[in-house]
């Protein structure tokens, strides 16, 4: 068994564990009315874009993501939370510098031996969610997890959904498909980022996601036999058909998202070893971003 599969395997131990602990962690996590930017880089990216939708969504308060090294800082806001599994990334660590004494900030990271721990105001260490690999799984859900558990959001049946992504075989065909498309909507468009990033890195596979309502508006001319599209939570009316109808495979979302994207990262495993491939070995990639002054 590899890292990423012995990691990606642990995610519902991981995410109890989260929600059990999630009051513990209140005082260092955004309270309701805070205007709120939520930072991080490639998968902690596209989980800032989930929680940012989720709790602008939940009315706990104006909410925004960014990529570390775009964030606006002609811009205010009452809290910078910032995502980072290795606390070493240049640019979080960058920015968690340049607003350092005029915006309060938080690091969710896994590892409490690293630079970000005198870089931020207020520390959340997930220690037990900690990774050997360079791809990112357990970390990065388990972070979602503990916002969405102090959003209200989640439920002991996300968990149940989980054990069921990892116990039933994927979908016939899926990894004879030749190209990957990731949909969501809402919240499930950070998700469906990251199923996307979860195959590049790992399989090396042509992938690509999208808002739901934007895939007629151009994506769905590459979609044909051979092809898969999988939603990530409830579908708009009529896709489902208009997929089914080029002849490319229709995966549908039936369990929790985040459910959905641990079946996503189990299809980039077995993508990886049908192409002969070990995806704790990534092409170019290392387990921290450091970039040299």
């Amino acid at each position: 068994m590899t890292h990423v599969e012995d990691e990606l395997t642990s995610q519902p131990e991981c995410w109890m564990r989260a929600a059990s602990e999630a009051d513990r962690h209140r005082g260092a996590l955004p309270v309701p009315g805070e205007r709120v930017a939520i930072v991080g880089c490639g998968t902690s990216y596209f989980m800032a874009q989930a929680a940012a939708a989720l709790r602008e969504g939940a009315g706990q308060g104006e909410t925004d993501a960014f990529a570390a090294s775009e964030f606006p800082h002609g811009r205010s806001y009452d809290r910078v939370v910032a995502l980072t599994r290795s606390g070493t990334t240049t640019e979080v660590l960058d920015l968690l510098g340049r607003v350092k004494g005029r915006t309060r900030t938080t690091a969710i990271t896994a590892d409490p031996d690293t630079p970000v721990m005198a870089a931020a105001d207020d520390l959340v260490v997930l220690d037990y969610a900690d990774e050997r690999s360079v791809v990112q799984t357990r970390f990065a859900t388990t972070a979602l997890t503990l916002l969405r558990t102090r959003l209200g959001l989640h439920a002991d049946a996300v968990v149940a959904d989980a054990r069921t992504a990892l116990t039933t075989p994927l979908p016939e065909g899926l990894v004879a498909c030749t190209q990957f498309t990731f949909l969501g909507r809402g919240w499930t468009v950070g998700l469906a980022n990251e199923a996307g990033l979860k195959m590049r890195e790992a399989s090396l596979a042509w992938t690509e996601a999208y808002p739901a309502m934007e895939y007629r508006h151009g994506p769905i001319s590459i979609t044909t036999h051979g092809t898969a599209t999988w939603m990530l939570g409830e579908a708009p009316e009529g896709l489902a058909e208009q997929v089914r109808a080029t002849g490319g495979l229709w995966i549908a979302g039936g369990l929790d998202p985040l459910a959905e994207l641990v079946r996503a990262q189990r299809l980039a495993v077995a993508f990886a070893a049908a192409r002969g491939l070990d995806p704790d070995q990534p092409r170019h990639l290392t387990r921290s971003v450091i970039l040299a002054p």
